[in-house]
């Protein structure tokens, strides 16, 4: 069947995030659409416009969001996400004192870097000025 869920239990989280971060962009794209249709008029009547503007962006969603599920129980694209969830679990996540210890040494080496290349440019602009003024 077209809209059977391909290795059920598998992949899960990522299936589902991926899909629902899709649907935002989607459903982001489907309201715009809907600003741009009720702002037009078609020399139709009110309701005709706002039935128009309704009804177009909710068939694009709906026809979409059929597509997004086909897709990510696509056996190609489920063994990708059920593969790339299971490699996730593999990971070896910095602790909470590391990340805070690397965030500082990269902030201090950026501050000090700027230091460096504006007292650099001042000087050189210093030069350059001095000698073709």
């Amino acid at each position: 069947m077209v809209f059977d869920i391909y290795k059920r239990g598998q992949g899960k989280y990522t299936r589902l995030c991926s899909a629902f971060a899709v649907a935002v962009i989607v459903g982001l794209g489907c309201l715009r659409l809907y600003a741009k249709l009720e702002a037009a008029s078609w020399g139709l009547s009110n309701k005709a416009t706002l039935w128009i503007a309704t009804m177009v962006p909710a068939g694009f969603f709906v026809v979409l969001a059929l597509v997004i599920f086909w897709i990510v129980n696509k056996s190609a694209v489920a063994d990708f996400m059920i593969a790339a969830e299971g490699e996730m679990k593999k990971v070896s996540w910095s602790s909470k004192q590391e990340i805070m210890v690397s965030t500082f040494i990269v902030i201090v080496v950026v501050a000090i870097m700027a230091v460096l290349l504006g007292t650099t440019d001042l000087g050189f602009s210093t030069l350059f000025g001095w000698l073709l003024g």
